[in-house]
């Protein structure tokens, strides 16, 4: 049966908080998508998964990779390990979505596009909130020149995490296998999109602590951004702002502002043409109370909106059908990391970072 006449067939790695609470629970619940086999190290995780889900499960990968019934894979495991189990998907013909970050190192990072290319599969990592409608809508305003040039761009994360969290996995909190901490782990989402409406980097000068937990990565940062349009920005993330208060995107323009908080578009504001200062006194703006709820994952990870990610995934299905780049290619996952990787380094050297990274 051709592509676009059946379901999409999905393979799992990983079955821990994010492959079991939010990729499984998304793909059983998607008409176009199908659940076909799970796999984990830890065989208890796997045969629990697979009997909920009724798929056969495996603790060996390479077994899973051998099924001829398998279109695409989902990598939800320790983001040291992304790469490397994302590329023996390619090996084995298996279109990947790879959650977030890519990996935790740019040449890995990059042993993973070519992979990818040069196989002629689909490669997408998880940058869900590229899918809102508050990302959307000011992605479309940017675009149509609403808010002028773009002055000064501000993303703050603060979120929560017990040290019961950290202590709950032994890759949690390593750099070896989460590649960082409140930036790479939680903040990396927000920092994509900043990018994502800025445009590329020029310049980072950052400071890092670990002050609220005992674990080697970072629980607070902040960080000054220049883009290469000339614009600024600043960077807030920490893992320690009891009892996670939530995620907030400030977009600053000549024309306009615009407010991301939570997920949503919270307030939104522009000067029309030839606006005086007297008629912008007179003006009104309402700040939106609407129905949104992204960081259920401020104090607990496995409380995240899915919504978006469902959108994420349902792209990736089109672009397999139509034999197209998905939305977020390999490429667009790497931008990210290269900024907390630039962060990393302005904070462990004291001195500014120039991008692109060598």
């Amino acid at each position: 049966m051709e592509l676009k006449q059946r379901k999409i067939r999905f393979g799992l790695i990983g079955c821990g908080v994010n492959g079991t609470k939010q990729h499984s629970r998304l793909l059983a619940d998607m008409p176009d998508a199908e659940l076909v086999a799970v796999c984990d190290n830890v065989e208890s995780k796997a045969k629990k998964l697979g009997e909920l889900r009724g798929v056969p499960y495996y603790t060996d990968h390479r077994e899973l990779l051998k099924r001829d019934d398998i279109d695409v894979v989902t990598i939800s495991l320790p983001s040291g390990l992304h790469a490397e189990y994302a590329i023996a998907c390619a090996e084995a013909g298996k279109h990947a979505i790879v959650e977030k970050p890519m990996d935790i190192t740019l040449e890995k990072a990059d042993r993973l596009i070519s992979t990818f290319r040069k196989a002629g599969l689909k490669l997408t990592v998880i940058s869900q909130h590229r899918f809102d409608p508050a990302t959307v809508q000011v992605k479309k305003d940017i675009a149509a020149g609403k808010f002028g040039r773009l002055i000064l761009g501000t993303a703050a994360i603060n979120w929560y995490r017990s040290q019961a969290y950290y202590d709950s996995g032994d890759w949690r909190g390593t750099w070896a296998f989460d590649g960082g901490g409140a930036l790479m782990n939680q903040s990396i989402h927000t920092i994509d999109l900043l990018q994502y409406f800025f445009g590329k980097v020029d310049s980072i000068y950052a400071h890092c602590v670990t002050m609220g937990h005992q674990i080697e990565v970072e629980d607070a940062a902040v960080a000054t951004v220049r883009f290469e349009s000339g614009a600024i920005g600043t960077i807030v993330g920490t893992t320690c702002a009891y009892p996670g208060v939530g995620s907030r995107l400030e977009i600053f323009g000549e024309k306009g502002t615009a407010i991301i908080e939570r997920g949503g578009l919270a307030f939104s504001a522009f000067r029309e043409e030839g606006e005086t200062d007297e008629q912008t006194k007179q003006k009104t703006y309402r700040r939106s109370a609407a129905n949104y709820d992204e960081d259920g994952g401020a104090s607990q990870p496995d409380a995240i909106e899915m919504s978006a990610h469902r959108l994420q995934i349902e792209d990736m299905i089109a672009a397999i059908r139509e034999d197209r780049d998905p939305l977020v290619t390999g490429e667009e996952g790497r931008l990210p990391l290269e900024i907390i990787l630039a962060i990393y380094c302005s904070a462990k050297t004291g001195q500014p970072v120039k991008l692109p990274l060598t």
